[in-house]
């Protein structure tokens, strides 16, 4: 979140945001996708190499970019991981697709859709991209995405019962679509209903348990709610997925100063 929507506990120090909205990008970058799936950087680049997945940028490239497109397979591997899949079966399945996929781009040559121009308008801050992400809703392109996008969008321009409302119509068409959840959960706690951030927030890393910046964000609901168990918890999961994360020891503090008053530098509370 922005320095207007910040997710900041004063005690003992300001614990820096991990919570700002996610919005459905036109490219991602190894540590985004990293983040969100949970995959590790060596499964990622032989991937590329292999051509399983295609980035946007050249394969041997140090700073490697995926588009939406890829984003779709990544979240493909993710359906097939929890439904118990093994990543050697799910690696076998995506190489079965790749010749598949190469049959249909040689094929087509392939146009832009409203969703596409509406990420590219998004990421350049055009206000006409709202009107391409409305496009692509009438079209059926991308429905979930487009709404979960059209809501920041009006999140920006300071109508939150709007990008509420939107949020809502994204789970509608696609009940696991993380970001939504994710933005829902940020939206929520923003206007201080914990319950429901929490809600949402453990809804997201049901459908994707290694999404480390939930976890960040959990921690906080749950010390919000004094259930300092799950906010141990919460916060030694994302210490495993993010440990070179020096923002961890600030909330640590404040976890560790609920457990221990007398740990806290002015002493127990009066």
């Amino acid at each position: 979140m922005n320095e207007k929507r910040n997710k900041v506990l004063s005690f003992p120090s300001p614990v820096p945001s991990k919570a700002d909205y996610q919005r459905v990008k036109s490219a991602y970058t190894i540590r985004e996708i990293k983040q969100l799936f949970g995959l590790s950087e060596r499964t990622i680049r032989r991937w590329t190499e292999q051509g399983i997945v295609r980035a946007s940028s050249a394969p041997q490239s140090a700073e490697l970019t995926y588009g939406f497109h890829a984003l779709t397979q990544f979240r493909r591997v993710r359906d097939l991981r929890s439904q118990g899949q093994t990543m050697r079966q799910v690696e076998a399945e995506l190489q079965g697709q790749l010749s598949l996929f190469r049959a249909e781009e040689a094929q087509i040559t392939r146009l832009l859709t409203p969703f596409e121009e509406a990420l590219i308008l998004h990421e350049q801050g055009d206000a006409k991209a709202a009107e391409y992400y409305l496009e692509a809703i009438n079209e059926g392109d991308n429905v979930a995405e487009a709404y979960c996008n059209l809501a920041l969008i009006n999140l920006e321009l300071g109508d939150a019962s709007k990008a509420l409302d939107q949020l809502t119509l994204s789970l509608k068409h696609d009940p696991r679509h993380v970001e939504a959840h994710y933005n829902l959960a940020n939206l929520y706690y923003d206007h201080g209903d914990f319950p429901l951030a929490r809600l949402h927030y453990e809804a997201a890393v049901q459908i994707e348990p290694a999404f480390s910046l939930v976890y960040f964000n959990l921690a906080l609901v749950y010390h919000r709610a004094g259930d300092v168990v799950a906010a141990s918890a919460a916060l030694a999961r994302y210490r495993e997925l993010a440990p070179d994360d020096k923002d961890i020891e600030a909330l640590d503090e404040l976890v560790r100063a609920r457990l221990d008053p007398s740990s806290r530098p002015n002493g127990p509370s009066r």
